[in-house]
């Protein structure tokens, strides 16, 4: 019987929309744990789902049969719709608009788990714009500055 088989890691990263640190420590483990279950429910790995008030970053597998914009989409509308259930201060949650996505290959898998764990004491020193300018720098990604923020 003929197999299809893949094994990509994604690095996601995006925020909440204009940065408002709406993901406090009284909600984010019930929210990281709820993405991870998303995932799941669409046959990817979550290895780790970590960041700070305003953003997250999640290393993952990518689906074998999901379109990368499909997968980053069910992750942000069904956390997006969770978290409004979990109180009036919620009701305004949102994510950004856009995401960035790297890939990751599997010898480098261990050192991007650091780096997300590692969030809250690297933003005492990085801004998440700071931080995602890298990302597309270092991954020789084009944009346009004025696109990146809503």
């Amino acid at each position: 019987m003929p197999q299809s088989l893949a094994q990509i890691y994604v690095h996601l990263i995006f925020s909440t929309k204009e940065r408002y640190p709406f993901i406090n420590e009284s909600i984010e483990p019930e929210l990281f744990a709820y993405m991870g279950d998303t995932i799941k429910r669409c046959e990817g790995v979550p290895f780790l789902i970590n960041g700070t008030a305003d953003h997250v970053h999640i290393l993952s597998s990518l689906p074998r049969t999901m379109a990368l914009s499909k997968y980053i989409e069910e992750i942000k509308r069904n956390s997006s719709r969770w978290i409004k259930t979990k109180g009036s201060q919620y009701g305004k949650f949102a994510w950004q608009g856009g995401y960035g996505a790297f890939s990751v290959s599997s010898s480098r898998k261990d050192s991007v788990v650091r780096y997300i764990a590692g969030q809250k004491e690297h933003h005492r020193m990085v801004t998440f714009k700071e931080e995602f300018i890298a990302f597309l720098e270092k991954y020789n990604i084009e944009y346009d500055e004025q696109y990146l923020w809503d």
